[in-house]
């Protein structure tokens, strides 16, 4: 998208800056590309890692579609053995194998049809024959059954970590208020994230368990799991270049949380469920509630006036678009809110409201080379970008990029300029006078003529201005006293 770019005043920079900074950066501007439309009701978008950079849709009704270029072919119907009818149920999830290339495999989560009303889940893994472009359904080999007492809170997240393990969100079984308790049950497979080996079993077992997991060998609980306390994580996410981890868990009546997990976790985070509901006690569980300190929190929370079922979410880590770099972005699916998060330099998080969409975000995902989508329920998958970047740039060596079109700032044409390391953005006049100066890394936006530069920092919403013809003194305005400074 082409931006016409012209003089902005003081208060239009400012309120450009605090209404979306992260700590000391400037937040994108998202926009939303409809990529393909007319599906059922999809659940999840996946890549194969295949080097062909294809999208694979998950309908919720039984069928997984593939996005080739504008090119949409059916990959998989199992649809005669999904059990869909209530809300929370269908073909939920879908990974692929780190080795699809050469294997083949693929893994799906769905709740089954021939388990009655409530479905039990299901994990399966199917096979593409070489040179095949669909998936056989005759090729499914069931690894794991776990029976669901309700129909509702049924998870449905599988994705492969960074260790080539099989990660599976369960819910806590369902109803409302887990009444079986099973989330801090660890003798029950529910309200768990559960981490299994299906690459490499030993002893030809069709799942086996990786000799790290937290509870391996403790009597009485199931060695699969590796957390608890969830009640239903309907989506979670590996940042593909840290290995971290973000759980977002829908909430009963008060709270939808953003849980998360360092890559070099050992396992074994109790998230509070059914004790507490994000930071807030509970009073669903009638047992003693555990210490406080042997509880893991949410690094974000929002309340029933913001959304109701909380969808997760990506880390972006394309290069098409620097300001989106290292955020993860989440969504609601009642409101269609999304935000971002992101560590600041103290080590807590700064989380910024990006958008109010419209849509009923069901899920978020990427392709191979990082780009980010999500899909409206209703039937379309949007490409998510920044409206404030062309990717059509031209290499100037030591880190700067130009622009291949020329925006218009004072009814001249000028070229933008962006340092790819640093963030610092740079609009040039063709007499190198009235230069925009954008130093998103430093916190810092610099802009002006040459008679009148000034200067913003997001971080402490402060301005600094220079006088005319001279540094010396300096006015600062200080936003927490409401007053200029000389400095």
């Amino acid at each position: 998208m082409r931006m016409r770019i012209k003089t902005l005043s003081f208060a239009t920079v400012a309120a450009l800056v605090a209404g979306g900074s992260f700590g000391r950066t400037v937040g994108p501007d998202l926009v939303f590309e409809p990529v393909v439309t007319n599906l059922v009701r999809p659940v999840e978008i996946a890549y194969a890692g295949d080097g062909s950079n294809r999208l694979f849709i998950v309908e919720q009704r039984g069928r997984i579609q593939c996005l080739r270029g504008a090119e949409l072919t059916e990959f998989l119907d199992i649809a005669d053995r999904v059990q869909d009818r209530g809300n929370e149920q269908g073909l939920l999830g879908l990974a692929f194998s780190p080795l699809f290339s050469a294997s083949g495999n693929f893994y799906v989560n769905y709740t089954s049809s021939s388990s009655g009303r409530n479905g039990d889940t299901v994990i399966s893994r199917f096979h593409l024959d070489a040179g095949a472009e669909s998936a056989d359904p005759d090729s499914e080999e069931v690894l794991l059954v776990i029976d669901q007492p309700f129909a509702n809170h049924n998870g449905g997240q599988i994705l492969f970590g960074p260790d080539g393990f099989l990660y599976i969100g369960m819910g806590d079984g369902g109803s409302g208020r887990d009444p079986g308790e099973r989330a801090q049950d660890l003798s029950s497979l529910l309200g768990k994230l559960l981490r299994i080996d299906v690459e490499t079993p030993a002893n030809r077992a069709v799942y086996g368990i990786p000799p790290d997991n937290p509870f391996v060998g403790q009597v009485g609980i199931r060695a699969e799991i590796w957390a608890f306390g969830l009640r239903n994580p309907w989506r979670f996410a590996f940042d593909r270049s840290t290995g971290d981890l973000y759980i977002g868990d829908v909430g009963q009546v008060q709270l939808e949380e953003i849980d998360f997990q360092a890559a070099q976790s050992g396992g074994g985070e109790n998230y509070g469920w059914d004790f507490y509901e994000g930071s807030v006690q509970t009073s669903f569980n009638p047992g003693s509630p555990p210490l406080e300190s042997s509880l893991t929190f949410p690094i974000f929370e929002y309340g029933r006036s913001l959304g109701f079922s909380v969808t997760v979410g990506r880390v972006y880590r394309g290069t098409r678009y620097p300001r989106m770099q290292g955020i993860f972005f989440f969504g609601d699916f009642g409101s269609g809110r999304i935000w971002g998060t992101q560590r600041t330099e103290r080590g807590d998080w700064s989380t910024v409201e990006l958008s109010r969409t419209g849509f009923g975000i069901s899920t978020f995902g990427e392709d191979e080379v990082g780009n980010l989508y999500l899909a409206d329920l209703d039937g379309t998958v949007y490409q998510i970008n920044d409206d404030y970047i062309w990717a059509d740039a031209t290499d100037l060596g030591d880190g700067w990029k130009q622009s291949a079109w020329l925006g218009q700032f004072n009814d001249g044409g000028f070229p933008w300029l962006f340092h790819q390391y640093h963030g610092w953005w740079m609009i040039e006049g063709e007499d190198q006078t009235g230069l925009w100066f954008f130093a998103l890394d430093l916190g810092w936006i610099w802009t002006g003529s040459e008679s009148y530069p000034f200067l913003f920092r997001a971080s402490d919403e402060s301005w600094l201005f220079y006088l005319e013809g001279s540094r010396n003194p300096r006015w600062f305005f200080n936003f927490g006293a409401g007053e200029w400074e000389m400095r």
